[in-house]
């Protein structure tokens, strides 16, 4: 029926108000953006951006999971985190024009789209407003970050892997936490070795707080893991 498809339609463009720094877009933008871009899906393992390619488009994530990572001078790959759609990847890097600032890997089956730079910089030059709006997310989420870095630096590895752990688990009502991959993985996310984050593990297990295989943490004790993260 036309109807039903006018709103199928509409559905899918208004997804784009999901992201928050297209939230502040009227309609009539957000329709433009959804016709300017091109959707994409892409499996897990599958890296959709590489540190150091041109970033000549906005990647929106509309579903799915990516981590970021950066291999140093040394050759170790850093971990920064991990995103869930509905996001926009890599803003800075869009922005200014320069490479992207990690590789993006599918940690789970992704759909995306790519939207041209040109288009996201004209979307925020025509409307005062909706640069206002990109400048506070940008910012919010800088802050964020250097909060995240500052407690990376400053906190025991134990109380890093505590807060990681209560942070995950607080989407499942099981306390269930799936590790990124392997524990070296989780300690290129938490910024310490793998024998750090086995051995904060398994005092973890020892002292009751948790149960772990290879691949899931169930978080059993919830308030006193809570005081581990206080280091």
């Amino acid at each position: 029926m036309p109807g039903s498809v006018s709103a199928d339609t509409e559905a899918q463009w208004r997804s784009l108000s999901g992201i928050p720094l297209l939230a502040g877009l009227p309609d009539d933008q957000l329709r433009t953006l959804w016709t300017d871009s091109l959707a994409r899906d892409w499996p897990a393992g599958d890296a959709l951006r590489n540190a150091g390619d041109p970033a000549s488009h906005l990647v929106l994530l509309l579903r799915g999971r990516v981590a970021a990572t950066a291999a140093t001078r040394s050759g170790r790959v850093v971990r920064f985190g991990e995103w869930s759609g509905p996001c926009a990847l890599d803003k800075v890097a869009v922005i200014d024009g320069h490479g992207h600032t990690a590789t993006f890997t599918a940690l789970t089956p992704c759909s995306i789209r790519t939207l041209p730079r040109d288009r996201f910089l004209a979307a925020i030059d025509d409307v005062p407003s909706v640069r206002g709006h990109v400048l506070r997310v940008l910012a919010g989420q800088a802050r964020s970050q250097q909060e995240k870095l500052t407690a990376t630096a400053t906190m025991p590895a134990e109380a890093r892997l505590a807060a990681w752990l209560l942070n995950e688990a607080a989407s499942d009502a099981g306390g269930s936490v799936r590790l990124p991959g392997t524990q070296q993985v989780l300690a290129d996310l938490l910024g310490v070795t793998r024998v750090t984050v086995n051995r904060a593990l398994s005092r973890l297990r020892r002292d009751g707080l948790i149960e772990f295989d290879r691949r899931t943490v169930t978080v059993l004790a919830p308030e006193l893991l809570a005081l581990r993260t206080h280091g």
